[in-house]
């Protein structure tokens, strides 16, 4: 959602992939909604693009899994991607040999900038409907997840990207003061719904998320340390191994023991969306279809323009 936030750096991944098998153990995927919502974005997927917008490399002699979203020119959260990260992780949850989840990016400077304003303007409700949809099941399947999971954060991750990495277990951020994280949709003119808020307000406290989402800030890195919206910093060529390497101190846990912890904290959030899904929709899709919002995304997108220009 900041496509702004362009810069330069380098990061590559290279491993094993290897297939997937096994249950699905994902917390909130036992809910039938849960696999029935799968089943809809399968279903409805796009095949506009032949080229995959998220990588995935299982070690399968260590259990981690890195996945690594590359999605020019700033892995924005557009339908397509939401539907082919959903799959992902729920072929990830289901393959008994994954205990861990690193999320990164392969892109210069950018986690990910979060929801394609194009997915949001000038659409009809029913693609609205259709997309936030999308956004939400994402939200719950790595909310939600049995796995561990960390976010390896080597670029700026501002709104629906900075959803992203709140959603992992444990945020490790490139230690680099130009780049922001945090919920900044109100700069935009729209609002973060009530899940998003808590999110936050589970990380950082309610006092912190109030001023956040008010004033829509972005925070740098070291700010974000210092608030708690991560919990590591380390130079940028180091984010995704030393994400690796914190996985030791998880799988030192006993699975059951961890997962049902992680429920135990998480699950009332994840229910307060599950009991309102349809309503959140409607929600979102009579405030984004307002001829107000629409101008002031209009209004963003010219100026992005005009920067270019």
């Amino acid at each position: 959602m900041a496509a702004v936030l362009r810069r330069s750096a380098k990061y590559s991944l290279s491993g094993k992939l290897t297939p997937f098998a096994g249950p699905v153990t994902a917390l909130h995927s036992r809910n039938e909604r849960g696999r029935t919502a799968l089943s809809c974005l399968v279903s409805n997927q796009r095949n506009s693009s032949s080229v995959s917008k998220i990588k995935v490399d299982l070690d399968s002699n260590t259990g981690i899994a890195v996945m690594t979203l590359q999605s020019p020119p700033v892995n924005s959260l557009s339908l397509d991607f939401l539907t082919e990260f959903a799959i992902s992780l729920e072929k990830l949850e289901m393959d008994r040999g994954c205990r861990g989840l690193v999320l990164t990016s392969a892109l210069p400077k950018i986690f990910s900038a979060g929801l394609d304003i194009m997915e949001m303007y000038g659409k009809s409700p029913e693609r609205c409907g259709e997309f936030w949809k999308a956004v939400q099941e994402m939200w719950l399947k790595l909310y939600g997840s049995n796995m561990v999971t960390v976010a390896a954060i080597n670029g700026s991750s501002p709104a629906g990207g900075c959803l992203m990495a709140l959603s992992c277990d444990y945020r490790i951020m490139a230690d680099n003061p130009r780049y922001g994280i945090g919920l900044n949709e109100t700069q935009l003119g729209i609002v973060a719904p009530f899940w998003f808020k808590d999110t936050l307000a589970n990380t950082v406290g309610n006092r912190t998320t109030e001023l956040a989402l008010e004033l829509g800030l972005l925070y740098s890195a070291p700010e974000a340390l210092k608030i708690g919206l991560v919990d590591q910093l380390v130079p940028e060529d180091k984010v995704v191994s030393t994400a690796i390497e914190s996985m030791a101190k998880w799988f030192a846990i006993p699975d059951h023991a961890r997962q049902i912890t992680k429920s135990m904290m998480r699950k009332p959030t994840i229910d307060k969306l599950l009991s309102s899904r349809e309503s959140d929709i409607n929600n979102f899709v009579s405030f984004i279809t307002k001829d107000s919002i629409q101008k002031s995304l209009r209004m963003y997108m010219e100026s992005l323009k005009k920067r270019k220009a």
